[in-house]
């Protein structure tokens, strides 16, 4: 008999995920202790979680999953090769479908001329900004957004950190898509149009070696290049060339339910995770729900909103907080919020995974 963790590893299907195909009744433990609640697979069933990592690799409903794995388990040659010639036949009409629809997207966009919005932000960074602030507050609001930066090779564009200078304000940017890190410091030197551009991240890595005290820190942002400047040393290169999202229309979101979180208990229930999703319960707290609960409802029979994340993800945007930290609640499928209570020019938003996905 395996655990639930090594069927995992064998499989390279996540604790959660064997979860939650227990609960949906498509691969049923061959024994849950009834004190503990743990999980056991006999041997046999190794072949089927790895053919149901497959198919879910492949996109296919889990209403057809339960139906190739019963053919498959019972024999039939019949069923199955029909199920999978129709799965894949629905993936490439949906494939068609979407390539029309980025076709229509990309002619749109080629024959329109630049917004304005597009046009602000093109000349901003066209303009090259010098500016000077302290090491400590530049140091600070890189490790407040370093976590997020992006690492898919497709996107290389988010491959970095993005400086953003509006008058006396530089803004520090960084979203992997799945979550957003914002840190705002005060500077001077620069009082002319906004300008900003994407530094990559190993140059921001090494401009973050080099601020290691509170000396002045001298910046200069341009079209081409950046450079930084302090105590004699100095580290400069090129920029990102393609144009950042706009992380204002991002971070544009309504008021949200802000309730205080206990940090290092947080922590510790998050570590305690051995999956890739867990289920927070908001109530007059956030609480993380044990593996019943999340299956039937909030921990301990607590009313309250349900919400799931990812446990990595929170725990970096928890990196460097104190004993509290204020999370906003928008919605089950709008971003989490997450800001220091006494410094809200800091924050991320963190997209939730939905939970019966």
């Amino acid at each position: 008999m395996r655990s639930i963790g090594e069927m995992g590893r064998a499989s390279g299907l996540g604790v959660s995920a064997l979860r939650f195909y227990d609960r949906a009744g498509v691969l049923v433990p061959a024994r849950v202790d009834p004190a503990t609640g743990y999980r056991w697979y006999a041997p046999e069933q190794l072949d089927e979680a790895r053919l149901l990592a497959r198919l879910r690799q492949a996109g296919m409903p889990l209403v057809d999953v339960r139906l190739v794995l019963a053919g498959w388990s019972a024999g039939d040659t019949g069923v199955v090769p029909r199920l999978l010639d129709g799965h894949l036949r629905r993936l490439e009409r949906e494939l068609a479908d979407a390539r029309g629809a980025l076709s229509a997207v990309r002619a749109r966009l080629g024959a329109e001329e630049h917004s304005m919005n597009t046009a602000t932000t093109a000349a901003a960074t066209t303009a090259a900004a010098r500016l000077t602030l302290p090491a400590a507050d530049l140091a600070a609001a890189l490790d407040a957004v370093r976590f997020a930066v992006s690492a898919d090779p497709e996107l290389p564009v988010l491959a970095g950190v993005l400086f953003d200078v509006d008058g006396a304000d530089l803004h520090l940017v960084a979203t992997d898509r799945f979550r957003m890190a914002v840190a705002r410091t005060a500077a001077t030197g620069h009082d002319g149009d906004r300008a900003a551009a994407t530094v990559p991240t190993p140059l921001v890595d090494a401009m973050r070696a080099l601020l290691a005290d509170d000396a002045p820190v001298r910046l200069t942002i341009g079209a081409d290049g950046v450079e930084l400047e302090t105590q004699g040393r100095r580290v400069a290169g090129q920029v990102v060339g393609e144009e950042f999202p706009d992380h204002r229309r991002l971070t544009r979101l309504p008021e949200g339910r802000r309730l205080t979180v206990d940090v290092p208990a947080l922590r510790r229930a998050l570590h305690a995770q051995d999956g890739d999703v867990c289920v927070l319960v908001l109530t007059d707290t956030v609480e993380v729900a044990d593996d019943r609960a999340a299956a039937s409802g909030p921990a301990g029979g607590s009313t309250g909103d349900r919400v799931g994340v990812n446990p990595g993800y929170l725990l970096d945007a928890l990196a460097g907080a104190g004993e509290e930290m204020v999370l906003e609640y928008l919605g089950p499928k709008a971003p989490l919020v997450l800001v220091h209570p006494d410094v809200e020019d800091v924050f991320s938003l963190l997209m939730p995974v939905a939970l019966d996905a």
